[in-house]
């Protein structure tokens, strides 16, 4: 499987990680290059790196020549955008041709991180459902899918939570999109949570800005997941 992720933060790293372990080509690309290739640097030191099964990187290599995002985009299974609030948005906008018919992750929590008051978009409205407006006019418009936004990269790097799997809760109203998205979860080792259509996002959304309310007083040291258990 082909995953390209846009973005070279914690979430990408964490995300790449459990994709390389699972075998996938892992395409990187940032707004700055070289934020790229350190990620790469970095998990080319990833505990397992190199060991049977492990996938490949590609990072945008930049400067004259470079790949550039759009280079990253044909052939790729899935694109994840780790992006933060409203970057995502931005990029779906700049890249939509480029994007034309591909799944498409929104991880993004839309959180005021200065406050941790509320969430930035507006009411009635989520993050991801603002990319999918974005792009609607494409043909074939991207089909957006809500996915890893309620996991946190310390606990995507070590691939569970209390010794159990982490939960990757999926909201899209493309059937195959979804579909696409959970065998690259399960490739990941994960359990991709069906939530329902995209407008479910909102509520992914509101329950992210809880749980991060809720890492200093409880002192979960960013760790944590969200789990549902029979």
């Amino acid at each position: 499987m082909i995953v390209t992720i846009v973005g070279a933060g914690r979430l990408a790293e964490g995300i790449a990680v459990r994709a390389l372990a699972g075998g996938c080509t892992v395409r990187l690309s940032d707004s700055e290059p070289a934020n790229a290739r350190a990620l790469a640097t970095l998990l080319a030191a990833a505990p397992g790196a190199g060991a049977p099964g492990w996938g490949r990187v590609e990072p945008d290599a930049g400067g004259t020549g470079g790949t550039g995002l759009a280079g990253l985009l044909p052939g790729a299974d899935v694109v994840i955008l780790a992006l933060p609030y409203p970057e995502g948005r931005r990029v779906a906008a700049e890249q939509g041709a480029a994007l034309a018919g591909l799944v498409v992750v929104d991880t993004c929590n839309p959180v005021d991180f200065s406050t941790f008051d509320g969430l930035l978009t507006s009411p009635g409205v989520s993050a991801a459902e603002e990319i999918a407006r974005e792009v609607a006019m494409v043909v074939p418009p991207p089909r957006v899918v809500k996915g890893f936004s309620t996991t946190l990269p310390a606990a995507l790097m070590a691939g569970q939570a209390g010794g159990l799997p982490l939960d990757v809760f999926l909201a899209g109203d493309d059937a195959a999109a979804k579909a696409a998205v959970a065998a690259l979860v399960t490739t990941c080792g994960l359990r991709p949570v069906d939530a329902g259509p995209l407008r479910r996002a909102r509520e992914l959304e509101a329950l992210q800005l809880l749980h991060v309310t809720l890492q200093g007083p409880r002192r979960l040291d960013w760790a944590s997941a969200i789990k549902l258990l029979p």
